[in-house]
C-alpha cells in the first residue's frame, strides 16, 4: 500500500483558510458583543412584559335535581391593536371599519363618551360616575375647563385626532368615541379597553376577509342561560360599576370583572365567581407576542344548585300564565263592546304570581311571575321591558304585597283557640251583620248576608268558619281577641317577616296601631280591628310569605327559611363547600288540637258538601286543603285573588300561595292549585330518583 502524502503547498493553503475562518468569526463576535452589543441589548430590553388578568371561570346554576340552568359559554372579544392601529395611514378610518363591521351584523361595540350620537350634540342625561370621571380626565388631560360644552369637546377631540373635515358629524362623533376610549384608559390607569364583546362570527369573517388591521381576538366567557324559565330567580351578571368598586375592592376584583347583578347570580356572587388568575404577557416594540407566563392560575367558581324544581317551575309559570291570559281574554271582549255601546268597562289581570315551598323545610320549590321575560335577551330589551306597564321585570314572588283577604282567617282562628278566646267545640249563632259599632256608623256585614240577601251561615264553630269563610265569625271574636294579640300571631307565622331566602324582598306589614297612626297620622279605630281579622285593612303580605304561613300552619306550627341555596360544590364537583341544613326561624306558641282543628276547616273548603270546588280535586291522587281569599281593593275596582292549599292533607308535603292582581274572587284560582299539586305527586317518585343520584355525586 502506498502512504499518501500531504504537499506542502496545499497544506498551506488549508491552515490559511482556517485561520481566516477564525478570524472572521471572532471579528463578528466581537462586532455582537462590544461594538453593538448595546444595541441589541437596548433591543432585547424594549420588550414590553404586562400584567394580564385571566379570568376565573363562573360556576355553573343547577336546580335540585341537578338540572342545568346557567353556565358558561365561549366568545370572542376584540381588543384594539394600537401599535397596530397608529402605524396605519389613517388609523380613523381603520376604526370607521371596524364600527361599520359591528353595525352591519348587529354586534354592538364599547362606547361611554357622554355624548350623544347625532348633532346637535350635548351630553346624554344619565351620566354615569364612571362616564363623569372619565371625561373630567379627559378635560383635565387637554387642558380643557371642566364646564366645556359637548361640542366643544367634540371640536377639541376632532383636532386631537386628527379627524378629517371629509367625516360626517356623525362619522366624527363614532371615531372620537373609540379615540377618546382608547385615550383615557392611559388618563385614569384604569383596565385594557375591550372593543366590542362576544363577537358574531359573521363580523369576525368580515373583519378577516376585508383584511382590516389594528385589532386583536381574544377567548372570553358569557353566561349561557339553558331554560326560558325562571329569570327572576336566576338574574344576571354585568360589568363592575364604579358603584360596585367599594363593595368587590377588597376581594381580588379585577376593574373589568363581571359579577352578578340581580337573583341568584348576586345572591351567590363569593359563590360562583372564584379567582382570577394572573399571566405575564411579553411583547415586542412592535406588538408581536413573545410568550406567555401564568404566575398565578386562576380558581373557578363554585357550582351552585337551588332549592329549585326547574319542572315544577315551568308548570307554574305556564298555568299561571294561561290562567291570566284566558280570563283577559274575556275582559277585552267585553271592553270591546263597552266601547261599542257604552256600557261597563272590566279591569283587565296586571300581575300574578306562584310559590309552592316544602312544608318539612321551608324550601322554595318554585316561584312563578307573572308577567316575565327571556333572561337570554333581558338587557338588548331592556327598555321596553322597563317601559311595560305590567312591570315584567318586578319579581311579584317577593317584591308584590297583597292584602291576603280570607286566607289569613287561619291565622285569626289560631290567636283565637290558642289565647283560649274560644275552643274547637264553641258555637257561634252568626246574623249576617256585625252591628256592635252601629251608633259609630260602622256595621260590617258577612259576604253572604250582602250577596244572598240576609242569608247567613247560622250556627258554626271555628272550623266551619274557615270552611264556610264567615266574616261574621271574625267580626265577633277579632273584636275580642284585639289587634295587638292577632298581630303577635301574625309574626309568628312570618307574616310581614324576612322570610330567610336570599334574594331581595320586602316584607310588607301587618296591621297595627302603630303602622296606622305612624304612616297614615290618624287613630286606630275598632273597625280596623274587625277588618284586620278578615286579612283586610292595612295588612298586606307577599306571595312567598303566604306560602311559607300555609306551610307553617301545615307543619304544627314550626316556621322554616326560605333559603334558596341547596348546595355548592367546587368546579371538579369534588368537594362540596355548603349544604343546605333547615332553621327554624319561629314557632307558633299554639297546641297540635289548635293546628288540627283548622286544618279540618281547610279540607272542608274542598270537601265539604257544601264546596263548589270538589270536582277540581278530586281526580288528585291526594287530598289537599285550602283556604281562599278575595281581598277587596276599593268601590269599582276588581278584587285581587288569593289561594293557598297543602297537600297531601294527612301527611303535608308541599304548599302553595297564589296571587292574582285583579283576579276576582279567590276561588277562581282552584284550578290552577290543582294542576300544580297533580304535576307534583305525578313526578314524585321520579324527582326523587333524580335527588338521591345528585347526592351520590358527593
Amino acid at each position: 500500500m502506498r502512504q499518501r502524502v500531504i504537499k506542502p503547498g496545499r497544506l498551506a493553503v488549508l491552515i490559511g483558510m482556517f485561520v481566516l475562518a477564525m478570524i472572521i468569526y471572532l471579528i463578528s463576535l466581537y462586532r455582537l458583543q462590544i461594538i453593538e452589543g448595546a444595541k441589541y441589548y437596548e433591543v432585547n430590553t424594549a420588550n414590553v412584559v404586562t400584567k394580564k388578568v385571566v379570568p376565573a371561570a363562573r360556576g355553573n346554576i343547577y336546580d335540585r335535581y341537578g338540572r342545568l340552568l346557567v353556565s358558561n359559554s365561549s366568545c370572542n372579544n376584540i381588543t384594539i391593536d394600537t401599535a397596530e392601529l397608529f402605524e396605519q395611514e389613517d388609523p380613523n378610518a381603520v376604526i370607521l371599519e371596524l364600527i361599520h363591521a359591528m353595525e352591519l351584523y348587529g354586534d354592538t361595540y364599547t362606547d361611554t363618551l357622554p355624548i350623544t350620537m347625532d348633532a346637535p350634540f350635548s351630553y346624554i342625561e344619565d351620566m354615569t360616575y364612571l362616564q363623569k370621571s372619565m371625561l373630567e380626565a379627559w378635560l383635565k388631560a387637554n387642558k380643557m375647563n371642566m364646564d366645556a360644552t359637548a361640542v366643544e369637546v367634540l371640536a377639541r377631540m376632532r383636532s386631537r385626532y386628527g379627524i378629517d373635515n371629509a367625516y360626517t358629524a356623525s362619522e366624527m362623533r363614532k371615531i372620537a368615541g373609540i379615540r377618546y376610549e382608547i385615550n383615557d384608559r392611559f388618563n385614569i390607569n384604569t383596565t385594557d379597553y375591550i372593543f366590542a364583546e362576544n363577537v358574531s362570527m359573521g363580523a369576525l369573517t368580515y373583519l378577516m376577509e376585508q383584511d382590516v388591521p389594528g385589532f386583536d381576538v381574544s377567548t372570553s366567557y358569557v353566561r349561557e342561560f339553558k331554560t326560558n324559565y325562571a329569570p327572576h330567580i336566576l338574574g344576571y351578571t354585568g360589568k363592575l360599576t364604579a358603584e360596585e368598586w367599594d363593595q368587590y375592592a377588597q376581594q381580588d376584583y379585577s376593574l373589568d370583572a363581571y359579577v352578578g347583578k340581580d337573583g341568584a347570580e348576586y345572591a351567590f356572587e363569593s359563590y360562583l365567581h372564584g379567582v382570577d388568575g394572573e399571566a405575564a404577557v411579553t411583547t415586542t416594540v412592535d406588538g408581536v407576542l413573545v410568550s406567555t407566563e401564568y404566575t398565578k392560575e386562576p380558581v373557578p367558581g363554585n357550582h351552585v344548585y337551588l332549592t329549585i324544581d326547574i319542572g315544577l317551575q315551568e308548570v307554574c309559570e305556564e298555568a299561571l300564565g294561561s290562567h291570566i291570559d284566558e280570563i283577559n281574554a274575556e275582559r277585552n271582549k267585553v271592553n270591546e263592546e263597552a266601547e261599542m255601546y257604552g256600557t261597563e268597562r272590566e279591569e283587565t289581570i296586571s300581575g300574578g304570581a306562584v310559590c309552592v315551598v316544602k312544608v318539612d323545610t321551608g324550601e322554595p320549590l318554585a316561584l312563578a311571575s307573572w308577567p316575565s321575560y327571556d333572561a337570554a335577551t333581558m338587557l338588548e330589551e331592556y327598555e321596553s321591558l322597563l317601559a311595560d306597564e305590567n312591570a315584567p321585570l318586578f319579581n311579584r314572588c317577593l317584591m308584590g304585597v297583597y292584602a291576603p283577604g280570607s286566607t289569613f282567617k287561619p291565622c285569626t282562628a289560631t290567636a283565637l283557640l290558642a289565647e283560649k278566646i274560644i275552643s274547637p267545640t264553641t258555637t257561634l249563632e252568626t246574623k249576617g251583620q256585625f252591628i256592635k259599632y252601629i251608633d259609630d256608623g260602622y256595621a260590617p256585614e258577612c259576604w253572604i248576608y250582602s250577596t244572598y240577601d240576609g242569608l247567613t251561615h247560622g250556627t258554626i264553630n271555628v272550623a266551619q268558619s274557615i270552611t264556610y269563610s264567615c266574616n261574621y265569625f271574625y267580626y265577633n271574636y277579632g273584636d275580642l281577641l284585639g289587634i295587638d294579640k292577632m298581630a303577635r300571631y301574625a309574626e309568628m307565622y312570618g307574616l310581614g317577616e324576612y322570610t330567610g331566602i336570599e334574594l331581595t324582598e320586602v316584607t310588607g306589614q301587618m296591621s297595627t296601631r302603630s303602622y296606622k297612626e305612624q304612616y297614615e297620622g290618624i287613630a286606630w279605630y275598632n273597625g280596623d280591628t274587625l277588618q284586620a281579622a278578615i286579612g283586610q285593612s292595612y295588612t298586606e303580605f307577599t306571595p312567598l310569605q303566604m306560602a311559607e304561613y300555609c306551610a307553617t300552619l301545615a307543619n304544627f306550627g314550626k316556621r322554616h327559611s326560605a333559603s334558596i341555596l341547596k348546595e355548592a360544590r367546587t368546579f371538579d364537583y369534588s368537594n362540596t363547600t355548603y349544604e343546605r341544613e333547615a332553621e327554624v326561624l319561629s314557632t307558633v306558641d299554639a297546641d297540635e288540637e289548635v293546628f288540627s282543628t283548622i286544618k279540618y276547616g281547610m279540607w272542608g273548603v274542598i270537601y265539604d258538601k257544601a264546596s263548589t270546588l270538589t270536582d277540581i280535586f278530586l281526580p288528585l291522587s291526594v287530598q289537599v286543603a285550602a283556604k281562599t281569599g278575595t281581598a277587596q281593593r276599593g268601590e269599582g275596582l276588581k278584587n285581587n285573588a288569593m289561594f293557598i292549599c297543602y297537600a297531601p292533607y294527612d301527611d303535608p308535603e308541599i304548599a302553595i300561595a297564589i296571587a292574582v292582581e285583579k283576579g276576582g274572587a279567590g276561588a277562581t284560582l282552584a284550578p290552577l292549585a290543582a294542576e300544580i299539586v297533580n304535576y307534583y305527586f305525578s313526578f314524585k317518585k321520579s324527582n326523587n330518583a333524580l335527588e338521591a343520584e345528585v347526592a351520590s355525586l358527593k
